[in-house]
């Protein structure tokens, strides 16, 4: 009997396995298991303070030494891999070798040894720490949403350098994917970025593992690897051996154990459609995002962290729609100065090539989590609900240098190519006009001194994610000079539901009529004002919503990379009448699930012409 586990099996198949994990990294592949065992270190006696913290130090620093050498050969090996990886593994070493360096983490592990502790004990207590406070900060809320993604790939950041170190220390090996033949689907229990970055995209046809995560930097060099990949599959290892057949759907997330006759076959087929579908995205590459009525949309992606610049300039996007900024704190001991920003933002805005950039200014709250701004006194306070707290250009205006030193930083950058500038979390005009006068003295000051930067300068805008904010969109679009929709945000605020929390998750609806008709009034606003509206949540990912919020007065998105080519496909496919008439009816609509039943309607209408 076949069996299913997290999900629902088509048909009973003898032998046959169906697992459900995190689909990654799309595609379908089929071959036989390589399993890629780690090798542990040996256990660590935490208890000991008996040790000679001199003899335990020159470990240490022999156990740096060699481990900056193997991060400076992973450098070095970037070359044999294609160009998005190494810009996404390069960008994540230099992460590690900064922690290698003078930082928290060293100084902490030093502090522990003069306590007579072993070196191992004391990078493990240590990095384990450092991973616990950025996970849930004493006397804060635990990070949720976009931040608990940070926090968790900071803390990963950690534990790997922490492994790392106890691997030099106690001279344990590290695996090797040398000997996997080729064609074989690699299967670990988890797979850690410096991992990945030994891997051969053109000899392994994907990869699956027990543990990780959709967000985490292993997850992100899989996509840029362009490798088939499935994580967090649990309970594979105890049902397959050496030379197991499987069929992996990067896509969907399932991985099938030993596929009967009639299931390889079915994914022989889908491994061949899958080629020739992203053969047909990447002819979309160039091609303008216009509706078949003729009407163009501009399709931009956002950016996280700088290791996802490679897949936007393969997505065709044109431009960054939205950056966030958070990525600097994040990583950061101390507060990030105006050169060190600069020298961050200047080449992201080099490598678009004349296409605009808009950086939104850091958008933090006390419900998230840095060094740098922790120890600087900002955001540290202890609200008891964050989402209604101190955040976004609130904390800015209270904290002004922050905010000074980003403006400067980004105008000094903007001479690199078009720049943008995004507010987070305005609503009110006085909150605006308030920025806007500091952000005008910033930019007096550096021509005093002397500093290159745009005249006029870069347009400065806001984000729309509060109600309030979409009903004062006719004021505020007065003085903003382009208006960025955030329906993460404005989805919970209106319906005071959390994604993130399980006892209303099913309650945050993106497609629920009264969010729609906030999106509506803010894109209206924008167009009697004559000021360029975009919509940068999740919603601009999903190619069935797009044409609804076309309908709705939206022209210009911003997404994941990744979601372009479908996203331009969907465009290219509707046409404007049938998106005002869908505008209508969903504005009308008792609730998100009668909107949604309209779109996949709608999109099935859309695939049977196109296979017409």
């Amino acid at each position: 009997m076949k069996t299913t586990e997290r999900g629902t099996s088509r048909s009973p198949r003898p032998g046959e396995v169906r697992l459900e994990g995190q689909p990654v990294s799309s595609g379908v592949a089929i071959g036989y298991a390589a399993i890629a065992h780690d090798p542990e270190p040996p256990p660590i006696d935490t208890a000991r303070h008996d040790c000679d913290p001199a003899h335990e130090r020159a470990r240490l620093h022999e156990a740096i030494t060699r481990s900056t050498a193997q991060l400076r050969r992973l450098h070095d090996r970037l070359a044999l891999l294609p160009e998005d990886g190494q810009v996404e593994i390069g960008s994540l070493l230099e992460v590690y070798r900064r922690m290698l360096g003078p930082s928290r983490l060293r100084r902490g592990i030093e502090a522990r040894l003069g306590h007579g502790m072993l070196a191992e004990a004391a990078v493990q207590l240590e990095t384990e720490a450092l991973a616990a406070f950025m996970l849930s900060p004493p006397g804060r809320p635990a990070p949720e949403g976009e931040d608990a993604v940070a926090a968790r790939r900071r803390a990963g950041e950690f534990r790997e350098i922490g492994r790392r170190l106890v691997r030099n220390l106690s001279g344990t090996p590290y695996r090797s994917f040398s000997t996997i033949p080729d064609g074989a689907i690699l299967v670990a229990e988890q797979l850690r970025p410096a991992d990945a970055a030994l891997i051969d995209p053109s000899r392994i046809a994907a990869v699956v593992t027990e543990e990780g995560g959709s967000t985490g930097h292993t997850a992100i060099l899989l996509r840029a690897l362009g490798i088939p990949a499935v994580l967090a599959t649990h309970g594979l290892l105890a049902r397959i051996g050496r030379r197991t057949r499987l069929v992996v759907d990067g896509t969907t997330g399932q991985v099938i154990i030993r596929p009967s006759t009639r299931t390889a076959a079915a994914a022989r087929v889908e491994v061949a459609a899958y080629a020739r579908e992203r053969q047909a995205l990447g002819r979309l590459r160039r091609l303008p995002a216009r509706l078949s009525s003729g009407e163009v949309l501009t399709l931009q992606a956002n950016l996280e962290i700088p290791a996802e610049l490679p897949m936007i300039a393969q997505s065709g996007a044109a431009g960054i729609g939205l950056l966030r900024s958070e990525f600097l704190f994040m990583n950061a001991e101390t507060l990030p100065d105006e050169a060190r920003q600069e020298a961050l933002y200047r080449p992201l805005v080099e490598a678009m090539a004349g296409d605009p950039v808009t950086i939104r200014v850091v958008d933090w709250g006390s419900e998230k989590n840095s060094d740098a701004l922790t120890q600087a006194g900002i955001g540290t306070g202890s609200d008891v609900n964050p989402a209604l707290g101190l955040r976004g250009i609130r904390l800015l205006l209270r904290h002004r240098a922050l905010l000074e030193t980003q403006f400067a930083a980004i105008l000094r950058a903007a001479t690199a190519g078009p720049v943008r500038v995004l507010l987070p979390m305005v609503s009110s005009p006085a909150e605006l006009h308030e920025a806007r006068e500091t952000y005008a003295r910033v930019g007096r000051r550096l021509r005093r001194r002397g500093v290159d930067i745009p005249d006029p300068l870069p347009p400065l805008g806001i984000m729309i994610e509060t109600p309030a904010a979409a009903l004062m969109a006719d004021v505020l679009a007065q003085e903003a000079e382009f208006l960025a929709i955030g329906t993460n945000d404005l989805t919970m605020y209106t319906l005071a539901a959390d994604r993130a929390a399980t006892d209303v998750a099913g309650l945050y609806d993106p497609l629920h009529p009264a969010v729609l008709r906030l999106v509506r009034l803010a894109a209206d606003a924008g167009l009697r004002q004559r000021r360029p509206v975009s919509l940068c949540g999740e919603m601009a990912s999903d190619p069935v919503a797009v044409p609804l919020l076309v309908g709705l007065g939206v022209r210009s998105f911003s997404m994941h990379a990744s979601a372009v080519p479908r996203v331009k496909r969907a465009v290219r496919a509707a046409a404007m009448d049938d998106c005002r008439r869908m505008a209508c009816r969903a504005l009308e609509a008792a609730d998100g699930p009668e909107v949604s039943a309209m779109l996949l309607a709608y999109a099935a209408t859309l695939r049977h012409a196109g296979d017409g």
